[in-house]
């Protein structure tokens, strides 16, 4: 019983703490354009060095790529270039949404600075209580995420 009240209580502080816009497509991104036209990924950090050196690195407008209609920025020449020979393995999974939210069904933003590298992908939370219960069922999360996101990919946040 306890268990299903701190999912309860999850939940509900999801739904009452979440930034009031949400992309409506399959990307979680900044509002606003960036310099190249396009909606900011990640909120700018750049998943080169997150995955590859396990830092939490902000991206520079100078070193932007954009893959899929969204932006992401990096910190190096060499980190853009290494993203963009191979975009699908520093992506964010679930289009960088709450991968704790995507598991109940739901889009919410993904923080970085609520994250997770499991088996070489990248998961974004959003925030640390959601994150805190991430790391009780690590597997667990990560399994219902991928089921519930061929379900709600491409379902406006505001559907769900």
């Amino acid at each position: 019983m306890k268990s299903l009240t701190t999912i309860a209580v999850a939940v509900v502080s999801i739904i009452a703490f979440s930034p009031a816009t949400f992309a409506a497509e399959e990307y979680n991104t900044s509002n606003g354009l960036t310099a190249v036209g396009k909606p900011l990924g990640l909120h700018g950090v750049d998943p080169v060095a997150f995955l590859d050196i396990g830092n939490r690195i902000g991206g520079a407008a100078k070193h932007t790529a954009a893959h899929d209609g969204v932006a992401y920025y990096f910190s190096s020449k060499e980190a853009m270039t290494k993203f963009q020979s191979n975009p699908a393995a520093y992506l964010p999974q679930n289009g960088g949404y709450c991968t704790f939210g995507v598991s109940v069904g739901k889009k919410f933003d993904g923080n970085p600075k609520f994250a997770a590298v499991v088996d070489g992908k990248l998961y974004v939370f959003l925030n640390e209580a959601i994150f805190r219960m991430f790391q009780k069922d690590k597997a667990g999360t990560i399994s219902k995420a991928a089921a519930n996101w061929k379900k709600i990919r491409t379902v406006a946040a505001t559907n769900l």
